[in-house]
């Protein structure tokens, strides 16, 4: 998300009086997944045996993308963004890393704004109620993803 983008969540939170909550993503990138077919290998980690008996170098297959590889961030995106999108979020044209979501629960009109700095996200809502779209939300966000409420 830009600076820029930030700054404008914090404006529109501050504006129509919504709360912003930080999520963490713990260890967000090895929550991510590799590309179906993508191959990718790197050295051993140190105080393993980085020479075989054959005297061949050895390597290791990466299984998930872990911190360090240039792809991580990217799969960490394609791992958590369609699932955005799948939950209702609408992606911003201007910012990728912007989303927000319109939904009537119970009879009320709710929406939540979203912004998502690599492993971070910041959730503006207006209810936080027990039946409300902000907590349907945080659950379903919770039980797909290893996160820690940050607060505000």
């Amino acid at each position: 998300m830009r600076a820029t983008s930030l700054r404008t969540l914090a404006s529109l939170a501050a504006r129509r009086e919504l709360s912003m909550r930080r999520w963490d993503f713990v260890a967000a990138y090895l929550q991510g997944d590799l590309e179906p077919g993508e191959v990718v290998y790197c050295l051993p980690p140190p105080g393993y045996e980085t020479v075989g008996k054959d005297g061949k170098t050895r390597v290791c297959r990466v299984v998930k993308p872990v911190y360090g590889m240039a792809q991580a961030g990217r799969r960490w995106q394609r791992s958590l963004f369609p699932w955005l999108t799948e939950w209702g979020f609408t992606q911003s044209h201007s910012d990728p890393c912007v989303f927000v979501c319109h939904k009537t629960l119970n009879g009320s009109n709710q929406t939540l704004f979203l912004g998502c700095y690599v492993d971070d996200l910041f959730v503006l809502y207006d209810d936080d109620s027990v039946d409300s779209l902000y907590a349907s939300f945080t659950a379903d966000l919770s039980a797909r993803w290893n996160v820690e409420d940050e607060g505000p």
